[in-house]
């Protein structure tokens, strides 16, 4: 196949380019309507009992609380006459939005639960329509008429979750323009650095836009028939730029390697396509095979992930395949002009000897070497045993949104906190007498402040007589019952509340389901954690095979497993340590809270593929150079040699693109990239430096173990990066290693 794709390239070179030039312009139009068709949200699973308690709501009673305004009295409380004459004003203008159902205020209801303790607040709540895309759009059109103004004496602030959700919205966008603005310049400096020659440098940068625009233009197309979250352009710009880099990097040196030894322009291409482009597909393979593990959580929030991450990764591998050999046909010894001052000649061929010399000091004492750096990484994963997981609120936004401000104004200064009450739904008729004795039990218990009911309001056992907010509650075919706590909702007693609350007996012949922001998250971890195993298995069970299929040693994918494992622990415990128990939190300017339960997955899988991505760079030539007769110690010091810059270089430059998102304002993406940086920093350097090494020496010969019949297998459909290897004795032995063409 590989030697098919270089005669292709060779014959057809401008054709090629003509080709990606026109698919280029064409998916960067597609693309480019790409952010209409994206939504936020998507955190919850469409199958929990929350979400079928929002729909039951949205259906029979006009929908959960989403969009709260806090109105204050410019002078004197809102029961002045004036401001309730304002007030009221306001309500009825509201009340007449087309996009705005259930507007319940202060003063309609008298509802004391809607006045502020000092009687200078009142809320207004209001559920905005539409599914989420839409949803945004109006709260956003909804906001800006109503808030950052003076109203006759009033002025109001939006809180609520589509409030929080179009800060999110806005800021993500602007997070992703400035981590661009830093991660493009920056990594074209270092690509220069890397390189040392113009043309050379803006190579693995037409790769990174070839896989931009495709997987825009995916998402554009998949956003049109299926829900696709709008954090997923965040992965696309990082991921594509950097696989573009690290793939194009790999090709580029392996070609340069070869003119420097003398080859023609055709040979050296097609000695890059059989090597350097073999181990490129099985990368991208790989890396493909730990982001489609995403696609099994019911959240669209990761599943969009997942269909970023495999379509960019697919794209990169296909333009670095196709586009970046007909390039070097075109190209040839011009691939080395704009040769910059201080360039060595040298850098022409990949062998870096420091490297080499690394691998022999490990491999010479490999124990004394690997064990410090084993215990560092254990020490750093320590913080995962005190792991707590929750779901993104408004303490991710920066403290000066308005959406945030009033989340706290209503938790200081309201009694009770009706934006994240539990809501229950009982979808069939209930009589009054059994509604209210189950809503008297809820009252019951321990920090609820109130349970509201269509029978009344219940606090402590004890009721009131209903009122009109209490009547709206109740239908002939369905009840809706709010129950109102003092905690956060995210809290763990706010989580253990909503166990309690689904725990209480209901009325006889009753099904009643729970929703409500607490329930939502107990439901998404519930959600997630579940599906960790499969995701997990899919992960292992794949990366197994792939690098099977790669090496024909059943010893080298557990090797490379255990490894990846060790330093993904490492990160994850240093952003436990950062972000959940707020380290560093006065510099970045986060709110500590509880690991991203969606954030913290995403990143696993991430890093864990381009910890595979620098694995199958790094193997690919320790194995060719063992398929080419050398012993497994000498391999591994020149195939560290050959790749250690390599990936040195790729794993800085993909940091960069990831670091970038450090400087963002939501702190889920300041963890996102943070993380991902220090995973690939960590891989290339402590496990592919020295633990790889050092793992190598300990197995010796066994690390090429394979039993007889997988031998035989791999001898008829394994794939690897050298050519056929010739028969030796040895090839009957059960640490034989044979490798065969496509």
């Amino acid at each position: 196949m590989f030697e098919r794709i270089a005669e292709l390239v060779i014959r057809r070179s401008r054709l090629v380019l003509i080709v990606a030039v026109v698919a280029l312009a064409l998916m960067g139009a597609a693309g480019a309507g790409a952010f209409g068709k994206l939504m936020g949200g998507g955190y919850d699973d469409p199958a929990s009992q929350s979400s079928r308690a929002g729909d039951v709501i949205e259906k029979k009673f006009g929908g959960e609380t989403n969009l709260i305004l806090l109105v204050r009295a410019s002078q004197g409380g809102v029961d002045d006459p004036a401001a309730k004459q304002s007030g009221r004003s306001l309500v009825a203008d509201l009340k007449k939005e087309r996009h705005l159902d259930n507007v319940i205020s202060y003063w309609d209801t008298d509802n004391p639960a809607l006045r502020s303790k000092d009687g200078r607040e009142a809320m207004v709540l209001t559920h905005v329509k539409g599914d989420d895309t839409e949803r945004d759009k109006n709260a956003k059109s909804l906001i800006e008429t109503y808030t950052g103004k003076n109203r006759d004496g009033l002025t109001v602030q939006a809180g609520g979750g589509a409030a929080v959700n179009s800060d999110l919205g806005t800021q993500s966008g602007k997070d992703l323009l400035l981590a661009e603005a830093i991660a493009v310049p920056l990594t074209l400096v270092l690509l220069l650095v890397v390189f040392g020659s113009v043309v050379a440098a803006l190579l693995p940068l037409a790769i990174g836009l070839i896989a931009i625009a495709g997987t825009f233009a995916e998402l554009y197309f998949l956003g049109s028939v299926t829900d696709v979250s709008i954090f997923a352009t965040n992965l696309t710009t990082a991921l594509g730029l950097g696989l573009g880099i690290d793939y194009a990097l790999l090709m580029v040196s392996r070609f340069r390697e070869q003119l420097a030894a003398g080859a023609t322009v055709d040979d050296a291409v097609r000695q890059t396509v059989h090597t350097a482009g073999r181990t490129v597909a099985f990368s991208a393979a790989t890396v493909a095979a730990a982001l489609s593990a995403l696609l099994v959580f019911p959240q669209y929030f990761l599943r969009s992930f997942g269909y970023a991450g495999v379509g960019v990764v697919a794209i990169a591998a296909v333009g670095t395949l196709f586009v970046m050999p007909a390039l070097f046909v075109v190209l040839g010894h011009r691939v080395n002009s704009g040769r910059l001052p201080w360039a060595k000649q040298e850098r022409s061929a990949s062998r870096a000897p420091l490297w080499g010399r690394l691998a022999r000091t490990v491999m010479r004492r490999p124990a004394l070497t690997a064990l410090p750096v084993l215990a560092v990484l254990l020490l750093a994963a320590s913080p995962l045993l005190g792991i707590t997981l929750g779901t993104p609120d408004e303490r991710v936004l920066p403290e000066d949104a308005k959406s945030r401000q009033v989340a706290t104004e209503l938790r200081k200064n309201f009694d009770g906190n009706d934006a994240a009450a539990l809501h229950i739904v009982i979808d069939k008729a209930v009589g009054e007498a059994p509604l209210g004795a189950y809503a008297a039990e809820l009252s019951k218990r321990e920090d609820i402040v109130r349970v509201e009911a269509s029978t009344g309001t219940y606090i402590a056992g004890r009721s009131t007589p209903p009122g009109p907010a209490n009547a709206a509650l109740g239908r002939p075919d369905a009840q809706r019952i709010n129950v109102v706590s003092g905690l956060a909702p995210k809290s763990d007693k706010g989580q253990s509340l909503v166990k309690e609350v689904r725990a209480v007996t209901p009325p006889p012949g009753t099904h009643p389901r729970v929703g409500g922001t607490g329930a939502e998250l107990v439901d998404s971890k519930d959600s997630i954690i579940g599906r960790i195993p499969l995701a997990a298995a899919l992960i292992a069970l794949t990366t197994f095979l792939l690098l099977f299929l790669f090496t024909g040693s059943v010893v080298q994918p557990l090797r490379a497993l255990v490894l990846n494992m060790v330093s993904l622990g490492a990160t994850l415990g240093v952003m436990t340590w950062i972000f959940q128990e707020g380290h560093l939190d006065s510099v970045l300017g986060f709110t500590p809270q509880p690991m991203d339960t969606s954030m913290t997955m995403l990143m696993f899988c991430i890093a864990f593929g381009l910890s595979m991505d620098y694995e199958v760079f790094v193997t690919s030539r320790i194995k060719e150079l063992h398929d080419q007769g050398e012993d497994t110690e000498s391999a591994v010091v020149d195939g560290l040699g050959h790749t250690g810059r390599i990936v040195s270089a790729a794993a800085c430059l993909l940091a960069v693109s990831f670091f970038a998102f450090g400087t963002a304002e939501l702190s889920f993406m300041q963890m996102f990239g943070l993380g991902s940086g220090l995973a690939i920093l960590i891989d290339a350097i402590a496990v592919r430096g020295i633990l790889v090494p050092a793992a190598m020496r300990l197995l010796g010969r066994s690390a090429w173990y394979a039993p007889r019949p997988l031998r035989r297998f791999h001898d008829r459909f394994g794939l690897s990066e050298g050519g056929p290897k010739p028969a030796t004795p040895a090839a009957e032995s059960p640490y034989a290693h044979t490798s065969t063409g496509a």
